[in-house]
């Protein structure tokens, strides 16, 4: 039987290469997956923009609507900058902490109402940066940090209503795709720093979206029924040093 068998799953950031390998993911299970993201994504069940609240009342309005209820979600979405504490501006600052920290909590917020009606379960992606500092991750190690005892908050939330609503975190070291890609463009020397990336993590080779996606069914899944305010770290050995 399939792991997600008619389960109803609200993705964002689906246009991402995490967010796209999910959205699979729940299909190949069984699910049924909503796909979310800012306006003019191609492929996009719902545009929305997880910075604005307004966005979140409007898109779960609408699965509500058609579903009337919701058992998982995945707040995928999230941008990354690489700077220093004095390369970055408070507006930079600002944007990575409200795509990334504030449109998790809006999520988590605003998405219960729906998942604790049949209880359910939220996965958060974090980062391996949620856990070990980078001198040149400032923004994005702090938001990161704060998805991870985020999520711990309302995994303890969760665990007092009637249905519980379970919630983790996942946290991937660097992974295949355009953000990656985006990151390593910004040091001016990609290839150089691709190298080096995939020498310091120990199985050699960077992470693949379909890897992380993977975890995210288990925990979306029954089969993590005990589970809860935990973090799952996927990064080839990378802080078992």
């Amino acid at each position: 039987m399939p792991r997600l068998s008619d389960k109803i799953v609200l993705i964002t950031g689906a246009a991402g290469a995490i967010g796209q390998a999910v959205v699979a993911a729940v299909k190949r299970e069984g699910g049924v997956a909503i796909a979310t993201d800012l306006a003019g994504r191609p492929g996009m069940d719902h545009a929305l923009d997880v910075t604005a609240e307004d966005n979140w009342h409007s898109v779960l309005a609408d699965v509500d609507r058609a579903h009337g209820r919701l058992d998982g979600l995945v707040n995928a979405a999230g941008i990354a900058l690489l700077a220093t504490i004095e390369d970055t501006d408070y507006a930079a600052w600002r944007r990575v902490l409200a795509v990334n920290l504030d449109g998790t909590f809006l999520g988590c917020k605003h998405a219960l109402a729906l998942l604790k009606r049949g209880g359910g379960a939220i996965v958060n992606l974090s980062s391996i940066s949620g856990i070990v500092g980078g001198h040149n991750l400032t923004a994005y190690n702090a938001s990161k940090g704060g998805v991870r005892l985020l999520t711990k908050s309302v995994a303890l939330h969760g665990a007092r209503l009637k249905p519980q609503v379970r919630c983790n975190s996942v946290h991937p070291a660097f992974l295949e795709g355009p953000m990656v890609d985006d990151i390593l463009a910004q040091t001016g020397r990609p290839e150089i720093a691709r190298s080096h990336l995939s020498r310091d993590i120990p199985l050699g080779r960077l992470g693949e979206p379909a890897e992380v996606a993977d975890m995210c069914v288990y925990l979306l899944s029954d089969e993590s029924s005990f589970v809860t305010g935990a973090e799952f770290i996927i990064d080839g050995g990378l802080t078992a040093r």
